[in-house]
């Protein structure tokens, strides 16, 4: 896990470089942290839409870690936390809203942009139920999608499923300040692929990508100040 993290947290900070120098992680890495040999070959990418592209074989997987030593060596002060903190947006609920209020400003704002709520995780409950564990703070994942966004990802890269449908989660930390939190989608590394895809096409998926993003951050900022 932490190797995969590291691994994670190292393609990032490849790709975000040159963009924020002011992220306090990114302070020791210098300008020229790439480039990294990616496994793609000819043939190998799926060109109609929904064709899965090839599977890459584990002894491709781990030559790239190798190639991505260099740069997991300058983050070998980060651990897990470090990867996941990096990796997410999120914002505090304001002081006096209670859990309820928070969730409830998400689902109105929701609505009002068009995200449609397709699931909810509980998981605090489940900790409760299955491991007995009585002291856990409340914790939620509520999952949203966008059904045109969606499909025009999938048709270019099913793999992208994997990410699908977008979470917003919802805590209680352990000082009982409320959070919520999503993955840090930012899609400004979009602009580093122009052309690559066809303009038409192209177009079409940045436009989803950043609307998707700008919506969901739209919903978190709601619920942490519970608008109504």
């Amino acid at each position: 896990m932490k190797t995969l993290s590291l691994l994670a947290a190292a393609l990032l900070l490849a790709t975000s470089a040159h963009a924020d120098q002011a992220n306090p992680y990114l302070k020791n890495v210098p300008v020229s942290a790439g480039p990294v040999t990616l496994p793609i070959s000819p043939g190998g990418r799926g060109t109609r839409p929904y064709e899965m592209s090839r599977i890459i074989s584990p002894e491709e997987k781990g030559s790239l870690m190798k190639q991505m030593m260099p740069m997991m060596n300058m983050a070998t002060k980060m651990d897990v936390k470090d990867v996941m903190n990096l990796m997410a947006i999120k914002y505090p609920a304001k002081k006096g809203l209670s859990f309820d209020d928070v969730v409830e400003s998400m689902k109105l704002r929701a609505n009002q942009l068009n995200f449609k709520l397709v699931g909810h995780s509980p998981m605090w409950k489940d900790f409760q139920a299955v491991l007995g564990d009585m002291d856990a703070p409340r914790i939620e994942v509520f999952h949203y999608c966008d059904i045109a966004a969606g499909r025009a990802v999938l048709k270019y890269a099913p793999e992208s499923l994997i990410y699908l449908p977008c979470r917003i989660g919802i805590m209680e930390d352990a000082d009982k300040n409320i959070w919520v939190l999503t993955l840090d989608w930012d899609t400004s590394w979009l602009d580093s692929i122009g052309g690559k895809m066809g303009l038409e096409k192209e177009k079409e998926l940045i436009t989803f990508a950043r609307d998707i993003r700008d919506k969901m951050d739209n919903i978190m900022r709601a619920a942490a100040a519970g608008d109504l």
